[in-house]
């Protein structure tokens, strides 16, 4: 049997897979649930086996759906460098950079360094795509992204790194988001020890995503909810419902209701920022990257404050 589909039923596997559920990948995806069925439906025929089983907490992939779902990463990775390859021979002289960030980093880093090259590179172009470390490295390999910013450290996995360029780009320490009427509001800085019985606000992400949760030294943390989206879990963090950790770097983006505050906690060696490329960098990413490193020291020297 050939496997010969259309790359939309291949974005469809991987939407249900990450997602866990037709619905939420259905959303994603822009479709109707009923016409995102019938596209898992063809591709089951046309694989010749079960993609998917329905079980309590969702839909579930079967080994097939596992293995067939890696390799269709790989392959919708490489449709979109293609496609990226076309559009630059299109592009007016000063061409497009395509970077990739962890969610964090859209939150002031990113949008200041772009504003920075709009201002001092006016004919470089900028093509942002939000996502965890894993997916940009992948993403990275693939030629779909000329620099991506990576998180690593305590807590992390150790991302396979294989030919692949990482400058330490400067970061702050990580804080702890509370309310503007909680009891930590005012302090600062606290002790590890004031964050034992707190309630905590967590992320959410697809499946083996990393994600901030509580205090990473908190032991038997009470976690209250889990959302995917950060302006989710700050607002729930303004009405009191908890509070989250938060990198500094995301400090000036905090909402008015929300404080940051910083945690002396000896036994916690922190993360770090990296910023990887794969080879020699065009001079349009060149200047990206200058403009990374100088916005990143001001967040940095400042405290994201």
């Amino acid at each position: 049997m050939s496997l010969d589909v259309h790359p939309q039923l291949l974005r469809a596997l991987r939407a249900v897979l990450d997602t866990g559920s037709l619905t939420a990948a259905s959303e994603q995806l822009g479709f109707t649930q009923s016409a995102l069925s019938k596209q898992i439906a063809a591709l089951e025929t046309a694989a010749g086996t079960q993609l998917f089983r329905r079980g309590p907490r969702g839909v579930e992939p079967t080994e097939a759906g596992h293995r067939l779902a890696v390799r269709a990463a790989a392959i919708l990775d490489q449709f979109d460098a293609a496609q990226r390859e076309l559009d630059d021979l299109a592009a007016p002289l000063g061409g497009r950079v395509a970077l990739g960030g962890f969610p964090t980093t859209a939150m002031a880093l990113v949008p200041r360094t772009i504003a920075r090259v709009r201002a001092e590179h006016p004919s470089v172009g900028i093509d942002f795509q939000e996502s965890s470390t894993p997916v940009q490295i992948r993403r990275l390999r693939a030629g779909r992204l000329d620099l991506a910013i990576l998180s690593s450290g305590e807590g992390l996995p150790d991302w396979d790194l294989t030919g692949v360029e990482l400058e330490r780009l400067p970061s702050g320490r990580l804080m702890v988001a509370v309310s503007r009427r909680h009891r930590l509001a005012r302090a600062g800085r606290v002790g590890v020890a004031e964050l034992a019985d707190e309630a905590w606000i967590a992320g959410r992400g697809a499946r083996g995503e990393p994600q901030f949760g509580a205090w990473p030294t908190v032991p038997h943390p009470s976690v209250v909810a889990e959302l995917g989206d950060w302006s989710a879990r700050l607002g729930f963090v303004a009405a009191g419902l908890g509070i989250t950790t938060v990198p500094s770097l995301a400090a000036d983006a905090l909402p008015s209701g929300v404080v940051a505050v910083e945690v002396d906690d000896p036994g916690w060696e922190g993360r770090s920022m990296g910023l990887a490329r794969i080879g020699a960098l065009t001079p349009q990413a060149a200047a990206v990257r200058v403009a990374l490193f100088q916005e990143a020291r001001l967040i940095a020297d400042r405290g994201g404050r």
